[in-house]
């Protein structure tokens, strides 16, 4: 392992650590490696449980909806809980096609994490059922290979050089009922993934987040790019991209961090101004006053003095009234 984590760019001790967070591309990578050393159906392999204990709490829910259309609707709504990854399911023509999209991805998704995919699907269609259902077929994005070990292990046909990669069912298996369909567990894990997902939604913005993990690492220096996205477990690239979307420039919100982190020092304690420079990553106070005045018409030590007169009673009634 220490070697196919090596191979992959990623630290040898990665797995060491009680809660294991890599980027996307990271994880590509990893899954690139694992494809590279292993059989041609490794991925197959991998995402197909034979004990339904063995499954993550997402697909519990799932396997405890009454039916496989229900179920892929369970973990398509919660699916962005364990990974950046998105599951679009339709209907048409008879036919229901399932496809994954990474969100935050880079480059292309892995075949191997491809193939895991569609096996753990399958795995959670028979499993539900206690049918051996197969799909319509398979379209997958890459090249026809020569062994045909996807027509096997899905029992069903396999289009090659696709637009991209799809597991296609018959749109009457939405309707199949689970044997697995269990209410009462349907009823613990839902509301936890909701109240998860509600949580996720009240979130900040994506500058605003950017915004946050720069001020956690300001003290003493200002932070490069790459450490903030590799806070947010992003590459740089998708860090700027995902900026300038919503129309800033990671300078920009280095500055608004500054800013606002400046305001409440200088409001709310009683730091001097090297102190405060310090806090904010400035190499000296000159340099904070030059940035503050930009900012607020101001040196710092006036707009303080204003702000805190503004707090200050002026009469020995409004004194009294603060102090009962």
């Amino acid at each position: 392992m220490p070697a196919l984590l090596q191979s992959a760019g990623l630290p040898p001790g990665l797995f060491d650590q009680p809660r294991i967070l890599v980027t996307t591309e990271e994880l590509f990578a990893l899954w690139c490696e694992i494809g590279r050393a292993g059989r041609a159906s490794i991925g197959l392999a991998l995402g197909t449980e034979a004990k339904a204990e063995n499954f993550d709490p997402i697909t519990l829910a799932a396997l405890a909806a009454p039916s496989f259309g229900e179920a892929m609707r369970q973990v398509a709504r919660y699916k962005t809980l364990s990974c950046p990854e998105e599951i679009h399911h339709e209907t048409h023509a008879g036919e229901w096609s399932i496809h994954f999209r990474w969100l935050l991805a880079e480059s292309p998704e892995p075949k191997v994490l491809t193939d895991l995919c569609f096996a753990w699907i399958l795995s959670i269609a028979r499993h539900g059922t206690g049918q051996s259902i197969s799909p319509l077929r398979i379209v997958l994005k890459r090249p026809a290979p020569k062994h045909r070990v996807f027509e096997r292990h899905f029992d069903c046909p396999v289009t090659y050089s696709g637009s991209k990669n799809s597991i296609i069912f018959r749109e009457s298996d939405t309707a199949l009922p689970f044997i697995t369909r269990n209410a009462e567990l349907l009823g613990m894990l839902a509301p936890q993934f909701d109240q998860e997902l509600k949580q996720t939604g009240a979130q900040h913005t994506f500058a605003e987040g950017v915004r946050a993990a720069i001020q956690r690492k300001l003290i003493g220096g200002r932070p490069k790019m790459r450490e903030i996205a590799r806070e947010l477990h992003l590459s740089s690239r998708t860090l700027q991209r995902r900026l300038q979307d919503d129309g800033f420039t990671f300078q920009q919100v280095m500055e608004q961090s500054r800013h606002q982190l400046a305001r409440h020092y200088l409001k709310n304690s009683m730091l001097g101004l090297n102190e405060a420079a310090y806090m904010l990553g400035y190499v000296d106070s000159n340099s904070f006053v030059r940035a503050f005045r930009t900012w607020e018409g101001l040196p710092p030590a006036h707009w303080r003095e204003l702000e805190r007169s503004k707090t200050q009673p002026e009469t020995t009634e409004e004194l009294e009234a603060c102090l009962t």
